[in-house]
Formats: C-alpha cells, structure tokens, sequence
C-alpha cells in the first residue's frame, strides 16, 4: 500500500505543467526528424483552457487541481469503470475511519443482477490518497466471477453514504480473430475498392450496392479473395470538392445516400410515378451522361437519387397496409436505432429546408439562432411540422441497411469466409450532423492536426475538434461504441483509420501554427477493451492504421488486444539504410498492402505520378520537385534491389531501376507475389493495382487542385471478365494459390 498525496504548486508555471500532467497533455514531443519540440506556455495555457480549465490564476489552477484530485474519491467510485474478463475488479474509495458492510448490486445488460455485499475491513488497501487534512482509502472491490461481458451498471450502499453509481463495462482481453486465422499457418486475401468508383452499366454514375454484390461474386468465383474492402459508408454533404471525403463526414452514424440501388428498392417495383420518370427520356440521358463521365459527380447524382427515394417514401407511406411485414421491419428498424437516428433525420431534414430558404446556408453553423440544438424550442417545432420529411430520412438509413446487409449476406452465401471490410474515419466533420447532435463530446477550443514531417514540415492542421475524453467517459463511450456498432454489423473486418487516435491526438490550439500542437493523450486501455468487446460480439476483425509515430506502448497494447497492425510495401524498409524489408520480416499480425488512398498507386509510384501531381497542384516548388524525383529513383532501385534478391523476377530482367519508367508485367507480377509471400494474416490488393492505374485517390494537401475522391474504374464491373482482364485475375489467383492465401 502507497500513499499518493496531492502536492500543490510553488508558482504559476509550476502549476501549469502539474495540470498539463493530470490532464494528459504532453509538454514535448519528437517529430519526425527526430528534433524534439517544447510546447510553449502559451500553448499549454490554451489547450488547458479548451479541456476546461481555467488558467486565469495560480488559484484558479491549484482549484482545479484540488477538484480533479479528489473527484471520483469524493463520490466513492469512477462514473464509468472498463474491467478485463481477467481481471475482474475495480476501485473504489471510502472516507478515513469507514468501516462496515459494502452492498453491491449488479444490473445486468440482459436484464439479471447479481448482489452481495463485502466486509469494507477485508478489501484490500490499494493506496490511500491524502488532500492536506483529508484522507480516502483505495480499495481492490473484486467482482463476482459469473459476471458476463457486457454493458452493466453498478450500485453500490454503504452506511451512512449515499448510494454510488457507475457503468460497468466488461470486456474480452482479444479482438475476435476467426479460427482458420488463429493458427500458426492461416493466411487470407482481400480486394481493397474505393466503391463510389466502382464503373457498370446499369448504376447511376456511382458505384452502388448491386454493383458490390456483382464485384463480389467476381472476386470469389475469379480469384478467390476471403473479403471485399470498402472506403468508409459514412453519410456525406456530397459537395464537391470540399465535401466529398469519405474521411471527413457529416456523420460517423449514418451512410451516404448514393450506395443505394434505387431500382432495387421494393417501392420501386409498385411506384408508377418512380418508374415512369425512370423511363422519360431526360431521366435516360441524364443517367447515360453520369454513368460516361470521367468523374464522379456527387452532387448531380445525389440530387437525382433523392428525387426518386421521395417518390419511393411516398410510396412506402401509402401501401403501408398492404405491407405489414416490411412496415413492420421500419418500424422496430427506426426504435432499434433510437434517438440517434431521429436527431440526424432532423438534421438532415432542416439542412434541406434551410437551404432552400437561404442558399448561402450551406451548414448548421449558418442556421438561425432557434435551431442550433436538435433539443432547442424550434427544431422540436420543426420535427413536429415537418414529421413526412424527417420520416424520409429515417427511410434512406432504413433502405441503406437492408441492402447493405444483403450485400455481406451474399458474400457469406458464396463462402467468403470474412465478406465485407469497412473503414472508420478518423473523424466527422465540424460542419456536420455529429457536432450539432452532441456538442459537448467534442472540444471547441481546439483542433486536430499532425506534427511536423516529411510532406508538412510546419505540421498539419486537419481542421475538425478532439473528443472530450471526459464526457465519453463518463458516458461509458456510448458514441465510440456506436461509431463502432453501425458499421460492424454488416461485415467481417473493420479497419481504424489512424488507430493512435485511441492513444493519443495532436491538438493545435487556435491561433497558433499545427508545430505549436501537443499531444493530449486519451483512456487507451479502456478503448481498446471496448473495441474488443465490440469486436468479439459482431465476430470482425480488428485493423488498426498505425502509420506514423507509433510509440512502444501502442505497439505493445496493439499486440495484446489482437489488433492487426496496418504495414504498407513502399513505407516497411531498414530506416538506417533505407533498404526494404525482406518478406520474411514482416509481422504475422498485420494487414498487408501495396498502397493506401493516400499513397501513389503501384504505377503511379514507378512512373512518379504522384509528384507530378503535386508539382501541377502547386503543392511542390522546382526544388522540393526535384529533391523528390530523386528520391523516387533511390526508392525504385531500392525496391527492384528487394525483388531480385528474392528471386521474384527472371535473372535477365533488368537490374537498372532507371531504365525503367512504367509497371510491366514482371514488375507487377513481382510485388504481388512478393506480398503474397509475406507471413502477415492478410494481404489486401488495391483496385487501382489490380489493372496498373496511374492515379491516387486522393492527393494530400489538395483541395480543387485535383480530383480527389472522385476517381472512378479504369474497368467497369462487366469488362471485369473480358479477355482485356483476364491476365490480371490470373496472375493473383495463381499467386494467391501458390502462397495458401486462398
């Protein structure tokens, strides 16, 4: 047993740094280039004042201070407690000189309980924390063993208190990790899509959820991939080009309207008006034009696409009576999905109504002043006057989900063993739905960014709000664990984008430059413990995308949890000498890919493509063009060095990266046998590596300079199994086969 005793501090500096500490922000921190940078006092004060603090004073922090220390000691225990199935105990805390009998009840989320109470002088003393006069005890309070996993609440009554309450959170000590890959041998593969991108000849210019199940039936049958990954599903303003990033929604809840099939939609069939405007000959060539455009058009394709699901809710409400089943699914869909659902409804709702009143209204931050709270007099008004339109909106998510579903089921009915892979973003959008429905999880006084580094060496300001760590907490993570829920439920994998934000984000104070950040470290064992938990009950696998600074403890935890690492071909290299990793090197749980999103694509890489689109988006000066052309030829050479000591390519290939401008066969047949061999649980190839695309999805840094997120299919989904295509599908089934990844 120790004694933990609140020290107050000498001056104001002092005091700073000491709240700094408790609140989990870190006064320096490495970049990249290995310079280590102090984060200024005017900083500090910022970031401490965005958290809540008030920084006025000496008093005023030493008060917050004296506030913090003896806060869950004064009310007995944590509002929230996250326990391993393992370790099934907690804290609790109890006055100097208490003695008696702890009665404990256990509300269980299946409707039990479990009671009983404990002897307070048979607890084992933990440590005892002092506040000048004041003294509680810490106490080890040991759970029952028959307590299940799950979302429980705690009471606890003990004499002369009043009665204690947290959330009790119970967790697995693993991600879920399917049998044929907890083995020392199992191996799998995937075909990684972008699928707004997705060509064919019957959507209606953007990839949708019958063009996915069309892919996946390709995928199985061709090649045989154990799974199909998707950009995230997250439900956008669909503007482009400032509100097309799938990385940046309007909601981490809800999905985008344009995955929908809308002629596979029931109400389709029996909608007269729907399939008479679908067959008028402006509809015809308007669809012919979208489907044949280079891009896609978001904006275009979401005004149509929302025209014809009004029609198909019109429907939907009119033969109600002749369709009680599928009422009925509406119906315990929309309670199922509770408040959450409706506030984003009337979200989307009043931003529609809004803006057609005033065009410059482009987000809830532009609305009058009676309507910036979903629980404010005038949208309560509003969602009584207007219930058919913010109904319509509870029918998107409705329609999006059952054909989403459908989609994994039928992935899992032609015997791939995962099915879909979804993508968490790492974010939402400060101008969306999220932040107007629940404000006060997230900090106003701040913003996400990234320290220096290669691309950005005066950091990165991302532009959207940290979390509110506290609120989360004390609300045992009800909103990360439906960010999770709503997305792992019509899947098999889930990919974290930027997992490190579990551990820690660098927060930018306002006014100051994204290298005058800090990091502000979050409850990582209790995230992870809730991902897992999530993890093991939907059966997904767990990705985490850990490029960066990674740090030992994340890697450690990562490992612990079962959380596949995220390792990328051009980034896993000896940074002494800047060689790439023999195959053998590589970790066996981790995900392996050729590129991401942000990265160049396999051809783009060889031929520089990605720099020349830099150079032409004004994003790179003829200096810094030139220093990264030479660095592309160190890369290459590196990269064929790698191939050939592994005998990947035949002897009399050249050995000269600079004789080579483009991706040839060999070339390609190489790296994806190379990746195919590594020992890692899962290989992931990209469809713009598939058939040799030259161009990213997206350009970082890049705005209207470059098309990003709109890319569509060098092929559509019917050319898949044309003659022009077959060679690819042949050489990644036969390396697939030849390594047991199939």
């Amino acid at each position: 047993m120790h004694e933990i005793r609140f020290q107050s501090a000498v001056n104001y500096d002092d005091s700073l740094w000491r709240a700094a500490a408790e609140s989990a922000v870190d006064t320096n921190y490495w970049d990249i280039f290995g310079h280590q940078h102090h984060v200024t006092r005017e900083a500090l004060q910022a970031i401490l004042a965005a958290i809540g603090w008030n920084t006025g004073s000496l008093d005023a922090l030493e008060d917050g201070r004296r506030r913090r220390f003896s806060r869950d000691a004064e009310a007995g225990l944590a509002g929230t407690a996250v326990v391993g199935e393992r370790e099934k105990w907690m804290t609790l805390f109890i006055p100097n000189g208490a003695t008696g009998t702890l009665v404990y009840t256990i509300h269980l989320e299946n409707g039990g309980e479990l009671s009983g109470r404990v002897d307070l002088q048979e607890m084992e003393r933990v440590a005892d924390l002092v506040l000048d006069e004041r003294r509680w005890h810490s106490l080890r309070f040991n759970l029952p063993a028959e307590l299940p996993l799950g979302y429980h609440t705690l009471t606890l009554m003990a004499q002369g208190r009043q009665p204690a309450k947290c959330q009790l959170i119970v967790c697995p000590h693993r991600a879920y990790l399917p049998d044929f890959l907890n083995n020392e041998t199992g191996r799998t593969a995937g075909f990684n899509v972008a699928l707004y991108g997705l060509r064919s000849q019957r959507n209606w210019g953007v990839g949708d959820f019958t063009d996915l199940r069309r892919l996946i039936d390709w995928a199985r049958r061709e090649i045989g991939f154990s799974m199909i990954g998707l950009n995230p599903l997250h439900a956008l303003h669909n503007r482009t080009p400032y509100n097309a990033s799938p990385y940046l929604p309007l909601s981490m809840y809800y999905k985008n309207l344009l995955y929908i099939d809308v002629e596979a939609v029931p109400e389709f069939a029996y909608s007269s008006c729907a399939r008479k405007l679908f067959n008028s000959e402006p509809v015809k060539k308007k669809l012919q034009l979208l489907r044949d455009s280079e891009l896609v058009q978001y904006s275009e394709v979401a005004l149509l696409k929302r025209r014809f699901l009004k029609l198909l809710h019109r429907t939907f409400r009119s033969e109600r009576a002749n369709h009680p089943e599928r009422n009925r699914a509406f119906a315990e869909y929309c309670e199922r999905e509770g408040d959450l659902l409706s506030k984003f409804a009337l979200y989307c709702a009043l931003d529609e109504a809004l803006h057609k009143k005033d065009r410059n209204a482009w987000s809830w931050r532009d609305w009058p002043e009676q309507f910036q709270s979903p629980d404010s007099t005038g949208s309560l008004e509003f969602a009584k006057q207007h219930v058919r339109s913010v109904e319509f909106y509870k029918y998107v998510q409705f329609v999006l989900e059952e054909q989403l579903a459908a989609a994994q089921q039928h992935a899992k009915t032609l015997g791939m063993p995962v099915g879909l892979y979804h993508d968490l973003a790492v974010a939402t959008d400060s101008f969306g739905s999220d932040l107007w429905i629940a404000r006060d999880h997230y900090v106003t006084g701040a913003r996400v960014g990234a320290p220096p580094d290669d691309f950005s060496p005066q950091g990165q300001d991302w532009g959207f709000p940290p979390p509110n760590k506290e609120v989360h907490r004390a609300e045992g993570y009800q909103l990360f664990r439906e960010s999770i829920r709503k997305i792992v439920r019509h899947g098999g994998a889930l990919r974290i984008d930027h997992v490190m934000r579990l551990f820690r984000l660098f927060w930018v104070p306002p006014g100051m430059p994204p290298s005058a950040g800090a990091y502000v470290r979050d409850y990582a064992a209790d995230l992870m413990h809730v991902l897992a938990l999530e993890s093991v009950r939907s059966q997904n696998i767990i990705v985490g995308e850990d490029l960066g600074t990674v740090t030992d403890e994340m890697r450690e935890l990562f490992q612990r949890f079962g959380i596949l690492s995220y390792r990328l071909f051009p980034f896993e290299r000896n940074y002494q000498t800047g060689e790439f990793k023999h195959s053998f090197a590589y970790p066996r749980q981790a995900l392996v890919s050729s590129s991401t999103h942000d990265l160049p694509t396999l051809a783009g890489f060889w031929r520089a493509a990605d720099i020349e689109d830099r150079r032409a988006a004004g994003l790179a000066d003829e200096a810094s063009y030139q220093n990264q052309l030479a660095d592309r030829r160190r890369e290459k050479q590196r990269m064929l060095d790698i191939l050939h000591s592994e005998g990947l390519l035949p002897p009399s290939y050249t050995r000269d990266a600079g004789q080579l401008n483009d991706l040839d066969g060999d070339l390609h047949n190489a790296i994806v046998a190379f990746l195919a061999r590594v020992p890692s649980l899962v290989l992931l190839l990209n469809q713009e590596d598939f058939t040799k695309e030259p161009a990213q999805q997206n350009l970082p840094g890049s705005t209207a300079e470059y098309p990003n997120w709109q890319r569509k299919m060098r092929y559509t989904i019917e050319q898949l199994n044309a003659p022009e295509t077959e060679p690819y599908a042949a050489m990644f089934k036969y390396q697939l086969m030849s390594n047991g990844r199939t």
